[in-house]
């Protein structure tokens, strides 16, 4: 077995679990709990580990840190507007 399968199965399951925590931030109508400096931080990390991955040519990582960093984003888009709709006392 190649040890890009073990780097493809978990890039899915890490893939999976952000996708589902951005669908429940999503439909909770106050994403009180989640912090801005959790996504700025995940972006700047993702940046640099897509650089880093691109460098090295690894495609596991080329790939994963995309799809985080894309994560990232809409995280921060959906408590952006959350936060918007539901200013806090």
């Amino acid at each position: 077995m190649s040890p890009d399968v073990i780097g493809w199965a978990a890039s899915a399951v890490l893939v999976l679990t952000l996708s589902r925590q951005i669908y429940t931030q999503a439909n909770d109508d106050t994403a009180r709990g989640v912090s801005r400096w959790l996504f700025i931080g995940q972006i700047l990390a993702s940046v640099g580990f897509v650089v880093y991955s691109w460098l090295v040519h690894n495609w596991v990582f080329i790939v994963t840190n995309s799809i985080i960093l894309l994560t990232a984003i809409v995280g921060q888009i959906v408590v952006g507007r959350k936060a918007r709709s539901n200013p806090r006392p």
